[in-house]
């Protein structure tokens, strides 16, 4: 647990504001003004617009004004947790506010994602969202919002690569070997997910989709009991973060055959990329990025970018996310929209051409 700075969430009461914007309200009193035929009056409305508009302007360059609820929609102790809890304490210095963390796990990842969705725009509600939110997308029929429409990119706050790996029984030193072998046995080699509709689930169907390979899908509840049965040889293969199977890997219990980021990793530069194997554009990353609602002034998202942008420039917090095997990233709004944007169509794409359902 990180310093006094952090607290539980059931310590702070969140406030339900109007989510009333500055465009409503004048548009709302220049209706008023167009019914008034008096000069006098007219001129008293806009001084009620003045002052109306005043306030606003002056919240977003005092942001924030109490503490910040960021919201973690996974269980504590995760990866995801840990690095919320590393930016919270860092924002929670700088911003001189709390930044709570608030754990929100449930319907895979929708409830915390949906809670900042319908959360008051004032930049004091954030969420950190991860690759299941782009893949709810599509895969879920009815999302209680839209991820493009109701929440607003802040930034990309780390991002890392997944790895393949076999069980040393297989038969296959590289990604070519293993789909030469999957080919002429098909059906016989499971590859095991964190559970149906997860990062590394779609992750080995784009692999199955692009290299032309049947193999057969085995859902765990999470990535440990997807590892265990690997190393137990009750399933062949499994694409997931490194983190949890460095040290399998680093002992010989885990055969690694390629990661799954565009370019090399830095902890195994030696390991060559699934898309320099035989499978261009194949791409599938461990990320972890902030958003708020949308709507929320673009002065306060700004203000929110720039300074997790500078926490994340620090060297301990460097070291601390390399620890985990993330990369610290940081980009600007525009640029994490568009990456949003293109997991989004990305996974979709698997989604529909392997014909992935949510039982």
């Amino acid at each position: 647990m990180p310093d006094g700075s952090i607290h539980s969430a059931t310590t702070v009461s969140w406030p339900n504001e109007n989510r009333v914007s500055a465009a409503s309200t004048k548009y709302s009193l220049l209706r008023k003004l167009s019914r008034v035929g008096s000069r006098r009056v007219a001129n008293a409305w806009l001084c009620v617009l003045c002052f109306v508009a005043a306030p606003l302007s002056v919240g977003a360059q005092q942001y924030p004004v109490r503490p910040l609820r960021l919201v973690v929609p996974f269980p504590p102790g995760g990866s995801a947790d840990t690095v919320a809890r590393i930016v919270s304490q860092k924002l929670s210095e700088s911003f001189a506010q709390q930044v709570v963390v608030d754990n929100r796990p449930g319907a895979a990842t929708i409830i915390g994602s949906d809670i900042v969705a319908k959360a008051a725009p004032d930049g004091h509600t954030v969420l950190l969202g991860s690759v299941g939110l782009t893949i709810n997308a599509t895969l879920m029929s009815k999302l209680p919002f839209d991820p493009l429409r109701d929440l607003a990119p802040v930034t990309l706050v780390t991002s890392a690569p997944n790895i393949l790996v076999v069980n040393p029984a297989v038969v296959a030193g590289s990604v070519q070997d293993l789909i030469v072998l999957a080919r002429a046995k098909p059906r016989q080699i499971n590859f095991g997910s964190a559970g149906t509709g997860t990062g590394n689930h779609l992750a080995g169907e784009m692999f199955k989709v692009m290299a032309g390979i049947d193999i057969v899908h085995v859902p765990y509840k999470g990535d440990a009991p997807a590892v265990t049965e690997l190393v137990g040889g009750q399933i062949q293969m499994l694409f997931v973060g490194l983190a949890p199977v460095l040290g399998y890997v680093k002992a010989g219990r885990l055969r690694p055959l390629a990661v799954t980021s565009l370019k090399r990793s830095s902890l195994l530069p030696d390991l060559p990329t699934v898309a320099e194997s035989g499978l261009p554009g194949f791409e599938s990353n461990t990320w972890a990025g902030l958003f708020l609602p949308a709507g929320t002034p673009q002065p306060v998202i700004s203000r929110l970018h720039a300074e997790v942008a500078r926490i994340l420039s620090l060297a301990d917090v460097k070291q601390k996310l390399a620890s985990l095997a993330f990369e610290a990233v940081g980009n600007d709004p525009q640029a994490f929209g568009h990456y949003v944007r293109s997991e989004i169509a990305k996974w979709a794409r698997v989604i529909r051409q392997a014909n992935v359902r949510v039982e």
